[in-house]
Protein backbone atom coordinates (compact mmCIF):
# COMPACT_ATOMS: atom_id res chain seq x y z
CA UNK A 1 0.00 0.00 0.00
CA UNK A 2 2.98 2.29 -0.45
CA UNK A 3 1.32 4.19 -3.30
CA UNK A 4 -1.84 5.04 -1.34
CA UNK A 5 -2.45 8.57 -0.09
CA UNK A 6 -1.67 9.06 3.61
CA UNK A 7 -5.37 9.32 4.46
CA UNK A 8 -5.91 5.63 3.56
CA UNK A 9 -4.10 4.08 6.50
CA UNK A 10 -5.04 0.40 6.43
CA UNK A 11 -6.84 -1.87 3.94
CA UNK A 12 -6.55 -5.64 4.20
CA UNK A 13 -8.27 -9.02 3.95
CA UNK A 14 -7.08 -11.63 6.45
CA UNK A 15 -7.64 -15.19 7.56
CA UNK A 16 -6.56 -14.35 11.11
CA UNK A 17 -8.79 -12.74 13.75
CA UNK A 18 -9.25 -8.99 13.34
CA UNK A 19 -7.80 -6.60 15.91
CA UNK A 20 -9.93 -3.54 16.63
CA UNK A 21 -7.00 -1.88 18.43
CA UNK A 22 -4.89 -2.17 15.26
CA UNK A 23 -7.57 -0.30 13.30
CA UNK A 24 -7.90 2.36 15.99
CA UNK A 25 -4.12 2.85 16.03
CA UNK A 26 -4.04 3.08 12.23
CA UNK A 27 -6.52 5.96 12.12
CA UNK A 28 -5.28 7.84 15.19
CA UNK A 29 -4.87 11.51 14.33
CA UNK A 30 -4.55 14.46 16.71
CA UNK A 31 -6.39 16.69 14.22
CA UNK A 32 -9.44 14.43 14.44
CA UNK A 33 -12.41 15.48 16.51
CA UNK A 34 -14.50 12.46 15.56
CA UNK A 35 -13.54 8.82 15.11
CA UNK A 36 -16.24 6.39 14.01
CA UNK A 37 -15.56 2.67 14.25
CA UNK A 38 -17.84 -0.06 12.93
CA UNK A 39 -17.32 -3.72 13.82
CA UNK A 40 -19.46 -6.27 12.00
CA UNK A 41 -19.72 -9.52 13.95
CA UNK A 42 -21.13 -12.98 13.34
CA UNK A 43 -24.60 -13.08 14.88
CA UNK A 44 -26.55 -16.14 15.99
CA UNK A 45 -29.45 -15.64 13.57
CA UNK A 46 -30.45 -14.41 10.13
CA UNK A 47 -34.04 -13.92 9.00
CA UNK A 48 -35.53 -15.91 11.90
CA UNK A 49 -33.15 -18.85 11.43
CA UNK A 50 -30.45 -19.81 13.91
CA UNK A 51 -26.86 -19.54 12.63
CA UNK A 52 -24.09 -21.82 13.87
CA UNK A 53 -21.23 -20.19 11.98
CA UNK A 54 -20.14 -18.97 8.61
CA UNK A 55 -17.30 -18.96 6.15
CA UNK A 56 -16.20 -15.96 4.08
CA UNK A 57 -14.53 -16.35 0.69
CA UNK A 58 -12.92 -13.55 -1.30
CA UNK A 59 -12.37 -13.23 -5.03
CA UNK A 60 -8.71 -12.50 -5.96
CA UNK A 61 -9.77 -8.94 -6.91
CA UNK A 62 -11.39 -8.25 -3.52
CA UNK A 63 -8.45 -6.42 -1.96
CA UNK A 64 -8.08 -4.15 -4.99
CA UNK A 65 -11.80 -3.35 -4.91
CA UNK A 66 -11.70 -2.72 -1.17
CA UNK A 67 -8.81 -0.32 -1.69
CA UNK A 68 -10.79 1.49 -4.39
CA UNK A 69 -13.71 1.88 -1.98
CA UNK A 70 -11.42 3.32 0.71
CA UNK A 71 -9.89 5.73 -1.81
CA UNK A 72 -13.32 6.86 -2.99
CA UNK A 73 -14.48 7.56 0.57
CA UNK A 74 -11.24 9.45 1.24
CA UNK A 75 -11.88 11.62 -1.82
CA UNK A 76 -15.62 12.18 -1.33
CA UNK A 77 -15.59 12.99 2.39
CA UNK A 78 -13.53 15.45 4.38
CA UNK A 79 -11.72 12.76 6.38
CA UNK A 80 -8.25 12.60 7.86
CA UNK A 81 -7.99 8.79 7.98
CA UNK A 82 -9.71 5.69 6.61
CA UNK A 83 -9.19 2.01 7.48
CA UNK A 84 -10.96 -1.22 6.52
CA UNK A 85 -10.13 -4.86 7.21
CA UNK A 86 -12.22 -7.94 6.42
CA UNK A 87 -11.81 -11.49 7.60
CA UNK A 88 -12.10 -14.59 5.41
CA UNK A 89 -12.25 -18.24 6.37
CA UNK A 90 -14.30 -19.96 9.04
CA UNK A 91 -15.78 -17.67 11.70
CA UNK A 92 -17.78 -18.53 14.80
CA UNK A 93 -20.50 -16.63 16.63
CA UNK A 94 -19.24 -13.33 17.97
CA UNK A 95 -16.15 -13.16 15.74
CA UNK A 96 -15.39 -9.83 14.05
CA UNK A 97 -15.93 -10.20 10.29
CA UNK A 98 -15.20 -6.61 9.26
CA UNK A 99 -13.79 -3.51 10.94
CA UNK A 100 -13.92 -0.06 9.35
CA UNK A 101 -13.05 3.33 10.76
CA UNK A 102 -12.83 6.94 9.68
CA UNK A 103 -11.53 10.05 11.41
CA UNK A 104 -12.60 13.58 10.58
CA UNK A 105 -12.34 16.99 12.21
CA UNK A 106 -16.04 16.73 13.14
CA UNK A 107 -18.26 13.81 14.11
CA UNK A 108 -20.87 14.32 11.39
CA UNK A 109 -18.40 13.80 8.57
CA UNK A 110 -16.86 10.82 10.36
CA UNK A 111 -20.28 9.17 10.76
CA UNK A 112 -21.23 9.79 7.13
CA UNK A 113 -17.88 8.54 5.82
CA UNK A 114 -17.95 5.37 7.92
CA UNK A 115 -21.50 4.62 6.81
CA UNK A 116 -20.51 5.10 3.17
CA UNK A 117 -17.39 2.96 3.66
CA UNK A 118 -19.17 -0.08 5.11
CA UNK A 119 -22.18 0.21 2.79
CA UNK A 120 -20.05 0.44 -0.37
CA UNK A 121 -17.72 -2.31 0.85
CA UNK A 122 -20.66 -4.67 1.41
CA UNK A 123 -22.29 -3.71 -1.90
CA UNK A 124 -19.28 -3.95 -4.22
CA UNK A 125 -16.36 -5.92 -2.76
CA UNK A 126 -16.49 -9.55 -3.95
CA UNK A 127 -16.47 -11.26 -0.55
CA UNK A 128 -19.09 -13.95 -0.13
CA UNK A 129 -20.63 -15.41 3.01
CA UNK A 130 -21.58 -19.06 3.41
CA UNK A 131 -23.96 -19.39 6.36
CA UNK A 132 -24.71 -22.63 8.18
CA UNK A 133 -28.00 -22.77 10.06
CA UNK A 134 -29.00 -24.65 13.19
CA UNK A 135 -31.51 -26.71 11.17
CA UNK A 136 -28.66 -28.12 9.03
CA UNK A 137 -29.40 -25.99 5.96
CA UNK A 138 -27.01 -23.45 4.51
CA UNK A 139 -26.91 -20.57 2.04
CA UNK A 140 -24.46 -18.38 0.16
CA UNK A 141 -24.92 -14.62 0.47
CA UNK A 142 -23.58 -12.04 -1.94
CA UNK A 143 -22.52 -14.36 -4.74
CA UNK A 144 -22.89 -13.18 -8.33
Amino acid sequence: MEDLPPVVRLVDIRESPLDVQEVLAAVADVAGGGLVLFVGTVRDHDRDKGVTGLDYSAHPSALDRMTEVALTVAKEYDVLAVAAVHRVGALTLGDAAVVVATVAAHRGEAFEASRALIDELKATVPIWKHQVFTDGSDEWVGTP
